[in-house]
Formats: structure tokens, sequence, C-alpha cells
């Protein structure tokens, strides 16, 4: 009986070894094409209550499930024009749960512009996606209109280049969204806001943080260092905003948070602990800045996208269905919503990025080594059982 048992997990960990390694070194075939599969599971978790659950689990996850579901549909028809038309109709339903009681309850209306920074800037930059997918209407465009022009008047008129998200509490990613905004305005309607966004980039350059040369993570109540899982996101936006800064700031993000399993969420050399931004750290790194790093290789033209894709392919677990696609059993939509919004990541206004650098191949080998070094101990203790029998 043991030994049945034994040959019977030693089936399944080589079929899993094969598997696995498939997904590792084969031919590697577009995986943005699996994003509409993602996005219809999406829909219907959403619908049936997946983002007020995650409300429950993170400050604003309602606001990110529905936020991230809309940006992956501007991003899979701006690459597709065949698929733009049924993108404008989910991105219109995305923007509609945001302006939802819902969507607004956790902000403070109070303060400039409306609802803090990161309600602005992100809603914003959703709106623009609409207009950059080229189906919209007057009053869409009027309204992207008006909300650009609050937000870049915030920016005018405040003393720091890092907009309150909430009252007393500032993280520099928000205002980076923001700005990125009021770019892709300046890409899809009219030249009107570039001159604000230079100012910005001029400001944030001497608000660095000094130990890693990159944005903080925070700046009120009180300033902290460069983190990975803001910096990820950070280095998707940046290409937008000014592509010169932001290759730069991309090459220290890569040579500091960047290792050959993933991304670590404090700088190499120095430890921390996990929390809601990170969520739990293995080996010191970040499972959220590793799934939003593969979308700011993606949008830079890094390899690294590549790699960080077949990782996830292979620890993620997917099921693909006929119609649905999902990660880990479908336990996590907003993890869901995250892999699909990287998986089709791309630069909306910037289209000159140069290729970033190349990997190599041996970063495959320690996964390899976790593969298969369970098949070898099973089957050699079986070996050595069955030959130790025939001995006796």
């Amino acid at each position: 009986m043991l030994r049945k048992l034994v040959i019977g997990v030693a089936v399944i960990a080589t079929l899993v070894a094969g598997v696995g390694t498939a997904r590792l070194v084969l031919p590697w075939t577009d995986p943005t094409r699996g994003v509409p599969k993602q996005l219809a599971f999406l829909r219907a978790e959403i619908e049936n209550g997946a983002d007020r659950n995650a409300q429950k689990q993170f400050p604003e996850g309602y606001f990110f499930l529905n936020v991230l579901y809309g940006l992956s549909w501007v991003q899979v028809g701006v690459s597709d024009p065949s698929q733009a038309a049924d993108a404008t109709v989910q991105v219109r339903w995305a923007l509609g749960r945001l302006d939802s009681p819902d969507g607004t309850a956790p902000f403070d209306q109070s303060l400039q512009p409306r609802y803090g920074i990161f309600y602005a800037g992100w809603t914003n930059w959703l709106r623009g996606g609409l207009i950059a997918l080229g189906q919209s209407d007057a009053a869409e465009r009027s309204r992207f209109t008006s909300d650009s022009v609050a937000i870049a008047t915030a920016f005018r008129t405040a003393e720091t280049p890092f907009l309150p998200t909430y009252p007393g509490q500032a993280w520099p990613i928000d205002s980076v969204v923001a700005i990125a905004s009021l770019r892709l305005y300046d890409a899809v309607v009219a030249p009107r806001f570039g001159q604000v966004a230079r100012n910005w980039v001029t400001t944030v350059k001497t608000e660095l943080d000094p130990a890693t040369g990159l944005l903080p993570h925070q700046v009120l109540p009180q300033v902290t260092g460069a983190r990975g899982s803001s910096q990820a996101m950070i280095q998707r936006f940046l290409v937008d905003i000014d592509p010169t800064f932001a290759r730069s700031q991309y090459q220290l993000f890569r040579d500091k948070f960047v290792t050959g399993l993933g991304i670590r969420e404090c700088p190499k050399g120095t430890a921390g602990r996990g929390d809601v931004d990170s969520g739990p750290l293995v080996l010191g790194m970040s499972l959220s800045a590793t799934v939003v790093g593969m979308g700011a290789a993606r949008a830079h033209h890094d390899s690294l996208a590549n790699r960080l894709s077949r990782t996830g392919e292979l620890v993620g677990m997917p099921f693909s269905g006929l119609r649905t696609k999902r990660y880990l059993f479908g336990a996590v939509p907003i993890g869901d919503a995250f892999l699909a919004w990287s998986t089709s990541a791309r630069p909306l206004v910037a289209t000159d990025q140069p290729a970033g650098e190349g990997s190599s191949g041996w970063w495959r080998l320690p996964w390899l080594a976790l593969l298969w070094l369970p098949v070898l101990l099973l089957w050699g203790a079986l070996r050595l059982r069955h030959r130790g029998r025939r001995r006796k």
C-alpha cells in the first residue's frame, strides 16, 4: 500500500515537473491572448460582489478591482482595434462603478482635487483610456477635460509635487498616475498640460529618496524610502510622463529591486516586513511588486517581462476554460485583475521606448531544480527500496 502511494505521488510529481518545465522553456506564445478570458472571469466575479469583498480586505480594494478591469480592457482595445467597441462598453461600465457611492465612499470629497489625488488620478487615467479607444462621445470628452483641469489646477497651486490621497496622507505613486493622465490628455485630445508635467518632473528630481535615487514610497505623515510595491507601479507610469527620466529611474529600480526570482519589497541589502501594500514577503520578495513589475518591464520593452510572466504561469496555477481564465483557482480576484493589467501592459503615450536589456536563461535553473528535485528523490527512494528487497 505504501509503495503504491509513493508511486502515485512520484507520477503526479513527474507530471507537474513536466508541465512546469514546458512553461519555462518552450517557445513563448503571446500571453496577452488570454487576457479577454481573464476579464470575462473578472466581470462575473465583480457582478457577484467580488469588489465589495475586496474592499473588506484592502483599503482601496473595490476601487482597484474595477479600475484595473477597465484599464485592462483599454489596453486590449488599443492593441487590437477590432475589440475597441467591446472595450469601450466595458470601460464605461467600470467608470460607472467608480463614480458610484461605493466607488467614492473611502475618499474625502473636500480634498483638492475632489476625493483626493488617488481617486482623481486613476479615474482620469481610465477616462483618458476611454478617449484613446476612439469611440467616446462629447459628454465623455468634456468630463475628461474638466477633470484634467481640476488636477492641473491642484498641482499648480500646491506647495509639493505629491498631493494627498487622504487628509494628512500622501504617496508619490498617486501623483505620478495623475500627472500621467494629463500627458494622456495632451496625446489624445490636444496639447494643454505639458508645462504642468515638465514643472512636476523638475520638482520631483529634488525630492528623490537619497538612499536609492528613486521616488519615495510615502511622504505624509512621514517620508519613507523607496519600496518595490510602489516602485513597480511608478515605473508603469513614468514612461508616459518623461521617457528620458523614466529610463534612468527604471534602471535604478532594476539594479536595486530585481532579483532572479522576483522583485524585492526593500532594496537589496536591506530587510523589512510585509504589509497591506506588499503582501507577505517570501525571501524578501513581494508578490504584488513582482506582478506589477511584469507590467512595468513590458511597458519598457524589457525581456524581464517574459521571465516574470513565465514564472507567473508556473506558480499561479492558471486554469483556462473555453470562456474564462483564472489563477490560483480564482480565489483572489483582485490578484487576477493585477495580472490581467500587467499581462496586457503597454504605454498609452510614449511610443519610442528602446528595448531594455536582455536576460540569459540561467534564471530558470532554480525553478527547474525546485521542480525536479522532489521527482528524483521519490523515484530514487523507490529504486533503492526495490534493490534492497531483491538483495533480501
